[in-house]
């Protein structure tokens, strides 16, 4: 069942618990960039993490995939780095290739994509920084 982690706290943490894979959609090879560093951390913390960038060919070494089609695993996060104008697309991508939840980082918001994913049965979150997010929930846990 979709849920709009905006409203469930808990619905959050579970996701967080149960979805090894992400992909971060504008994801920058620029370190001083939010993107770079979140998926530092996600990968830091036991995630597996893809970046999508059609700009970026490599991060550390590591493939850069053009589109979510070419991520070569099933995605259970796409974690949002892009303009809000670009949210209706995204979740397209990941209605297609069978994401079970997209999350806008923080400043990417869209009603269009919010309904369009809930009614695709995909999880949604916006204007909510997945790190912020896990360190909050898992602060116990998080250490260093």
């Amino acid at each position: 069942m979709a849920t709009d982690l905006n409203q469930d706290e808990q619905a959050r943490r579970d996701v967080l618990i149960h979805s090894p894979v992400i992909a971060i959609v504008g994801r920058s090879d620029d370190h001083y960039y939010s993107s770079y560093d979140v998926g530092e951390y996600l990968i830091k913390h036991g995630f597996t993490v893809y970046s999508v960038n059609p700009n970026v060919h490599d991060i550390d070494g590591e493939v850069v995939y053009d589109s979510l089609a070419n991520v070569p695993e099933p995605i259970d996060i796409v974690d949002v780095f892009r303009k809000s104008d670009y949210m209706p697309h995204v979740v397209d991508e990941a209605i297609a290739v069978g994401a079970k939840t997209v999350w806008g980082q923080l400043d990417v918001t869209n009603d269009e994509a919010r309904q369009k994913a809930l009614d695709a049965g995909l999880n949604y979150a916006d204007n909510i920084c997945i790190r912020t997010e896990h360190e909050r929930l898992f602060k116990n846990v998080v250490q260093g």
